[in-house]
């Protein structure tokens, strides 16, 4: 893992309301000079939605209708000369085409960039897994065959999109968006623990640069710390707590150099109006609190910390709300790093 102390810098989950790529960037680069993160603009289009999005190459995939799925007769045709570029790593023919994410290709031709780290996302395989259904409307992580495609797709997807943002700074992150995990141990998702983790380290092979997770809701956050993570990114402002219920874990892998982002700007109109610097301040700490209640010193949290909105902002109806998410986001860290550094 790398050793990488972030000190709690401020970056993004991904997802922002704006329509216009050229917009969301700015906004981006602007309030998150030090790791800004490609805006995905799913309302720009139904392509740039995060099921769609990473879809492009999958064997069988059929897009019609704002709809996505996978055809069987088509994916037993296609997944041979799969199988030869994923054996030959040949990822650049997996590429994210402008159509499909305006919002990094726009990203990657900003002039004057140069910031000490930068962020991407991918789907996670489990979410994606889930999502993405045959004709018939059955997940397609559900059946052996196309569900051994899926982290490899993903996979392939990640090394080209460390290697372009490589172009904009040496020190790459890449996260795996898994909402889905929140249904883990449901009737929602009927994957173990092993099967799990499998999926997302197969993905994290792909990625030399630091890698990370995030789930936004509720989960078991064992079984995502058993894998080869270097972050794990959670809603605090919503589920403080979640994350505390596993302090041997957690002590384990911020003893490897693990990074906790905390995600704690809310991205929900109504609380983020009536938030504050001081006010999310105290609730960080407090958020922290447990944790060092259970042996862990508040400084680790401090240096091996980042801190995120606690999602996506898409939810954010305006520009100006999502700019003003980004803002207090890096007040915050300001005002921690200042105290705390």
């Amino acid at each position: 893992m790398p050793s990488i102390e972030f000190g709690c810098l401020p970056t993004a989950i991904g997802s922002m309301p704006q329509t216009d790529p050229q917009g969301a960037c700015a906004q981006v680069v602007h309030y998150l000079k030090d790791i800004p993160a490609w805006p995905q603009l799913p309302r720009r289009s139904f392509r740039e939605n995060m099921y769609a999005q990473y879809s492009q190459g999958f064997p069988g995939l059929v897009i019609e209708n704002d709809r996505i799925y996978v055809s069987r007769a088509r994916a037993q045709e296609e997944t041979e000369q799969f199988y030869t570029d994923y054996l030959a790593n040949d990822f650049y023919k997996y590429s994210l085409g402008a159509e499909y994410a305006a919002g990094l290709h726009t990203f990657l031709n900003w002039e004057n960039l140069s910031p000490w780290a930068v962020k991407g996302q991918v789907t996670g395989p489990v979410t994606w897994g889930m999502t993405v259904t045959d004709e018939e409307r059955k997940a397609i992580i559900y059946d052996d065959t196309l569900r051994d495609v899926v982290p490899k797709l993903l996979r392939m997807k990640a090394s080209w999109q460390e290697k372009a943002l490589s172009q904009v700074s040496k020190n790459t992150i890449v996260f795996l968006d898994e909402p889905y995990m929140a249904a883990f141990g449901s009737i929602g998702l009927l994957l173990d623990r092993n099967e799990i983790i499998s999926l997302l380290d197969e993905v994290f092979e792909g990625i030399s640069g630091t890698k990370g997770i995030h789930c936004c809701g509720n989960t078991d956050w064992s079984v995502l710390l058993k894998t080869t993570t270097d972050i794990i990114s959670f809603d605090t402002y919503g589920y403080a707590e979640s994350l505390s219920l596993y302090p041997v874990e957690v002590r384990e892998f911020l003893g490897r150099n693990g990074t906790i982002a905390w995600g704690i700007v809310p991205n929900e109109p109504e609380a983020l109006a009536r938030e504050t610097v001081a006010s999310l301040k105290d609730r960080l700490e407090e958020a922290m609190a447990p944790f060092t209640r259970n042996g862990i010193p508040f400084r680790q949290l401090i240096r091996q910390g980042l801190l995120t909105p606690s999602c996506t902002l898409t939810s954010l109806d305006t520009e100006e709300a999502a700019g003003r998410a980004l803002e207090l986001l890096a007040d915050l860290s300001a005002r921690i790093r200042q105290q705390y550094g």
